[in-house]
């Protein structure tokens, strides 16, 4: 996998054949409110994923749980046939109750189902990224995954799948992942002020794994910080543009996937990428996870 910001392309995973933007799209906000339902504005969401294509990104992160089936099913409205370059990530390993809760379902024979309802809800023969969900949304578990990541590597082997990842897992997860198969991405909670996973977010570097901070702004409770705030004012920017752009700093393998399901916060998102943060600056922001 190579990631590319500002002109200039990292090599991230010995993976051939998967070329990233490092500022991506989650794709999450485009369902109704907690992610279930159908948006509020439909020509909107069509409008913001249009937009995304035409900055130039390509890395859209979605799953078939989200709504459930309407993003995927959004993204296939929006912009199938597919740009050349543009690489859908999904997520595998979870379910909606009709009363919109998270229902974790990771038996081999439902990720099985799961990838054919994302291939045929996004409508393509092939997904370029499936990540398998494991633990909560904001705290690993150490349940074994080798069943489940190798339901999926057979799946990858059959050609329906390019590359594998992990949604949610610890480090011990990925090393029994990678016995199995090649493991080019992980997807954890991450941000200026949640690093648990410091030490994660090194190892991937330090092996090629793109990582995908979710919840880059905070998620539900968005990063509140004085300093933070006192940065962004002397660097002219938003508190929101800063902390995307400390974490493309934080590693050279740190791939972005921020929400929106405005055109303008899009943008505003986008334009983080191109930020320069001093070394001043570093200092104090680095100081907030600690």
């Amino acid at each position: 996998m190579t990631a590319n910001t500002g002109g200039e392309t990292r090599t991230v995973t010995p993976t051939e054949g998967l070329t990233l933007t490092r500022m991506g799209y989650g794709a999450m906000q485009l369902a109704g409110p907690n992610v279930f339902g159908p948006p509020k504005d439909r020509d909107q969401a069509v409008a913001v994923l249009r937009a995304v294509v035409g900055a130039g990104i390509t890395h859209i992160d979605t799953a078939d749980f989200y709504g459930p089936t309407v993003v995927n099913e959004l993204i296939r409205k929006a912009l199938h046939p597919y740009p050349a370059d543009l690489r859908i990530v999904t997520k595998v390993g979870a379910r909606r109750g009709a009363d919109g809760s998270w229902i974790l379902s990771r038996d081999p024979a439902d990720l099985v189902k799961q990838v054919h309802e994302n291939l045929a809800h996004l409508g393509v023969d092939v997904l370029d990224v499936v990540n398998l969900r494991v633990g909560s949304h904001d705290t690993p578990d150490e349940e074994p995954v080798s069943e489940e990541f190798g339901a999926l590597s057979e799946l990858r082997d059959a050609g329906l799948i390019r590359h594998l990842g992990l949604s949610g897992a610890s480090a011990k997860q990925l090393t029994e992942a990678q016995a199995i198969a090649p493991v080019v991405s992980v997807q954890n909670l991450y941000n200026l002020a949640h690093r648990d996973d410091d030490a994660l977010v090194d190892r991937c570097a330090a092996e090629n794994i793109a990582f995908a901070p979710f919840f880059p702004l905070g998620g539900f409770t968005p990063i509140q910080s004085e300093t933070l705030t006192k940065v962004a004012a002397r660097l002219e920017a938003s508190p929101q543009q800063v902390a995307l752009a400390w974490l493309l700093h934080r590693s050279p393998t740190i791939v972005l996937i921020p929400g929106t399901s405005s055109v303008s916060h899009l943008r505003e998102n986008i334009a983080a990428a191109d930020l320069s943060l001093p070394s001043d600056a570093l200092v104090e922001l680095d100081a907030i996870g600690r």
